[in-house]
């Protein structure tokens, strides 16, 4: 009984924990265009498009966020809820999607976003269970899928292995919108999760990949970060490539993390490390994605 006691008190504790944590986000929309928004709270950055009979969401965050972002877009749109498109598993970015479901839209994700909601998976060393079937993916693609959303064409692509290996950009053609997930970190290094079958070499093709959708008027939605243009997408391809070819040049000479030099890798990249993804973490991900 004491033990039953002392578990109930951890539970509580640990639950009450993470709901303060969310007590005080705000969740802030930033317009785009008159039918584009994206909106930022508390994990990967909401996209959204208000039709002229429906609305279409990027991304659910945290449950906990799920009033919080649902009172942000009834603030812009009386529009009813239709499509949630989920760019990757991760649950900053799917985590919402249980509480959402309850307003009636369909979830839409690539194959690998429903296999891993859907099955138990291991994320940084630790344990994250199935998601309810609720948050699963109820329209699952393999390459691409387009949708209409009121007369109106939103494009999904899918990037293999990059971020994970169930990437997918969307693409508001004439509005020239595009949100790109966790594929790109504004002005951050980027997580690589390498356990969800992400990639560096992946992940800097899907730039490469993005680099060719956009022009010098794209708005880019990045997953983590402020509102993006071309010139932060050019910027971010040139660090991914210098630190990915310092990596190789030094795993030429050894095959051994600790002799390899975190400073000389990021040497002019420093402020990028201030993120979830440090200098040292990045460069861990580099040595073992590349080995």
């Amino acid at each position: 009984m004491k033990f039953v006691c002392i578990a109930l008190i951890v539970f509580f504790s640990t639950y009450s924990q993470a709901q303060s944590r969310f007590d005080k986000v705000q969740i802030t929309p930033h317009q785009i265009t008159d039918h584009t928004y994206m909106l930022e709270g508390s994990g990967g950055n909401i996209g959204l498009y208000i039709g002229q009979n429906e609305v279409l969401i990027i991304d659910s965050q945290f449950a906990p966020l799920s009033d919080k972002i649902k009172a942000a877009i009834q603030r812009i749109s009386d529009k009813p809820l239709k499509w949630l498109v989920n760019t990757h598993w991760h649950g900053d970015h799917t985590g919402g999607n249980a509480n959402l479901s309850t307003e009636g839209l369909t979830i839409v994700g690539h194959k690998n976003v429903l296999h891993r909601l859907s099955h138990e998976n291991k994320r940084m060393g630790q344990t994250v269970p199935p998601a309810p079937e609720a948050a699963r993916t109820d329209v699952a693609f393999n390459d691409e899928l387009t949708l209409n959303v009121s007369g109106y064409n939103v494009m999904i692509q899918h990037v293999e292995n990059a971020h994970t290996d169930g990437d997918a950009f969307v693409l508001f053609v004439d509005d020239n919108v595009l949100h790109m997930g966790d594929c790109f970190f504004k002005g951050r290094f980027p997580f690589i999760d390498l356990s969800s079958n992400g990639s560096v070499e992946g992940y800097l093709k899907a730039v490469e990949v993005a680099m060719m959708m956009v022009n010098d008027e794209t708005v880019i939605i990045p997953g983590h970060g402020a509102l993006a243009g071309k010139k932060d997408l050019m910027d971010y391809h040139t660090m991914l490539t210098t630190v990915i070819e310092r990596m190789k040049e030094a795993m030429k000479t050894t095959d051994i993390l600790s002799d390899i030099s975190t400073e000389e890798i990021v040497k002019g990249y420093e402020e990028w490390g201030r993120g979830f993804i440090n200098s040292k973490r990045m460069v861990e991900t580099l040595f073992k994605g590349l080995e």
